[in-house]
């Protein structure tokens, strides 16, 4: 009895623990990184599913959209 209460509290430790380290995690189709804190050389686009920062770099930034001009 012991054994199983001991293993059914390991699987819920395991269910609650992330797999891998956070910084090398991918956001933004591969393109940005997961952080606690963005680099001067990146802004941030959304958050990750962990909570933490989704940052890109400005080299991958999307252009602003293009307005149309109406004569």
């Amino acid at each position: 009895m012991t054994q199983l209460l001991l293993l059914i509290v390991a699987l819920l430790v395991l269910g609650h623990v992330s797999p891998g380290r956070s910084e090398f995690k991918r956001c933004w189709k591969g393109q940005g990184a997961c952080r606690t804190y963005c680099t001067r050389k990146e802004s941030y686009m959304h958050l990750c599913p962990d909570g933490s920062l989704c940052c890109l770099s400005y080299a991958f930034k999307a252009p602003p959209a293009i307005k149309p001009e109406y004569d």
